[in-house]
């Protein structure tokens, strides 16, 4: 199993926190809660298996596109 422990910061609340990314199934795109304030964390991990490389990215997922 392939997994890494971040820690990011809540990007509603500013709150940190640990989060555990299991990247044994490749790309991923999820939401998971802040344990602080309880809002939605949209989570995109990214696997680059060429390089053996993990990228994320932790946003609010309330931006709007016009």
């Amino acid at each position: 199993m392939k997994i890494k422990t971040v820690n990011i910061q809540c990007p509603h609340c500013g709150h940190l926190m640990h989060l555990t990314l299991d990247y044994s199934q490749g790309d991923q795109d999820y939401f998971e809660d802040c344990s602080n304030c309880c809002n939605p964390i949209h989570i995109r991990m990214r696997l680059d298996e060429a390089n053996q490389t993990l990228s994320y990215n932790v946003d609010a997922d309330d931006e709007q596109y016009y």
